[in-house]
């Protein structure tokens, strides 16, 4: 692997550790047993290796979020799309940790974000598009289309700072991936009304697989 390779993955795995404030260069440095010199030969500073990694996990998402065009959708596809978006926020988790305060910090990745935002919101658009066709919910207006794929962005990308503020973990590092996944759970409630005759069954037992158990231990 290249040194720029691995500095990219060492910050990752830092930041997601211990949260990009409390990471320096030099503690990336220091984590790699190279010089600070040679990490600066790399990237100027602690923003350009974040932008890289934002880059890395844009690249990510659009593979994940690639929309079958020739054949209907299944509840497979859809199952996918969630497990794999989810999986991404795990995996990059101290960027939507702290997401406000990056995008000030940057006006690349502001921007950047931003149009990452309306492709994804065009993708679950889509989506929604494709669920209808194959008669798995019922068509829609187009208003409500937009409101409903906004709501579905709002809990995929809040999920994560829900889990943080309203059940008070500790530290970062107590959150689990089974945790984050129970997102989905959310997720699918907001299709429920939707859902056709055929696929409503089908549908509320995949959802059930991702039920909260933090909220039902606590209710």
């Amino acid at each position: 692997m290249k040194t720029r390779d691995k500095i990219l993955l060492a910050s990752l795995e830092l930041f997601n550790e211990r949260g990009e404030r409390n990471v320096t260069t030099n503690h990336i440095a220091a984590h790699l047993a190279i010089s600070p010199g040679n990490l600066y030969y790399h990237f100027r500073n602690k923003s350009d290796i974040i932008y890289e990694i934002f880059l890395e996990y844009e690249k990510l998402v659009d593979f994940y979020l690639d929309i079958p065009g020739s054949r209907a959708l299944t509840l497979e596809d859809l199952t996918f799309y969630l497990e794999s978006v989810f999986d991404g926020l795990w995996s990059y988790r101290f960027f939507h940790r702290d997401l406000e305060y990056l995008l000030d910090s940057d006006p690349r990745l502001r921007r950047d974000y931003r149009e990452f935002t309306n492709r994804c919101l065009g993708a679950i658009r889509q989506i929604f598009e494709k669920m209808a066709e194959a008669g798995i919910i019922e068509h829609q207006p187009v208003e409500l289309r937009e409101a409903m794929s906004l709501n579905v962005w709002l809990v995929i990308t809040n999920w994560m700072a829900f889990l943080k503020t309203a059940h008070a973990l500790d530290d970062d590092n107590s959150l689990t991936l089974t945790e984050l996944k129970q997102g989905i759970y959310q997720v699918l409630t907001l299709e429920v009304p939707y859902l056709t005759p055929a696929y409503r069954e089908r549908v509320m037992a995949l959802r059930e697989k991702y039920r909260p158990v933090m909220m039902q231990a606590e209710a």
